[in-house]
């Protein structure tokens, strides 16, 4: 007489999926939180509270629900049409570039101004990725940067800071 066993398929628990939901509600509670904490004069119906609250409530219920599916067991799938060789090492050599063009960017925002910063910031990223053609990735981060500075300036009516231009701009 033979005896077979079955055995029911191993529940994997992904962690990760804990983590993110953990993080989203942390972040979320605490933009919430911090909404409470804004002090806002009686004139405007609607206030400053408005866009945090809504933000916070969708991390906290993004996080709430990604903690349920994954109790549940579910668990995401690779993707299938990326074509992406997971065998090949990350290249550092280009989180480098690019992490060392933002720290740039931190730095001199103050000094420089959005204009020439956002320029640099564009074109510098383009070459870390391995643009080629970098007087086009000049022109158009000229491009980019002054049009958002006059869009936020005159269009939203916040001022950026235009630095060593200032007077030009």
């Amino acid at each position: 007489m033979s005896t077979t066993t079955s055995t029911a398929p191993e529940r994997r628990v992904d962690r990760g999926q804990y983590a993110l939901a953990a993080l989203l509600v942390l972040i979320g509670g605490y933009t919430v939180y911090d909404a409470t904490t804004l002090n806002v004069g009686f004139g405007d119906p609607v206030g400053p509270r408005a866009f945090p609250y809504a933000v916070g409530s969708v991390l906290l219920g993004l996080g709430i629900l990604l903690a349920i599916v994954t109790a549940r067991g579910d668990v995401p799938e690779s993707e299938e049409g990326e074509d992406v060789d997971l065998t090949h090492p990350a290249d550092w050599v280009t989180l480098a570039k690019l992490v060392a063009v933002l720290v740039f960017t931190i730095l001199t925002i103050g000094v420089l101004g959005w204009a020439i910063n956002g320029a640099i910031l564009f074109a510098g990223s383009a070459w870390a990725l391995g643009s080629r053609t970098l007087i086009r990735d000049v022109l158009v981060g000229i491009v980019l940067s002054v049009g958002s500075w006059y869009g936020f300036y005159v269009g939203l009516d916040i001022p950026l800071s235009p630095g060593i231009l200032d007077g030009v701009l």
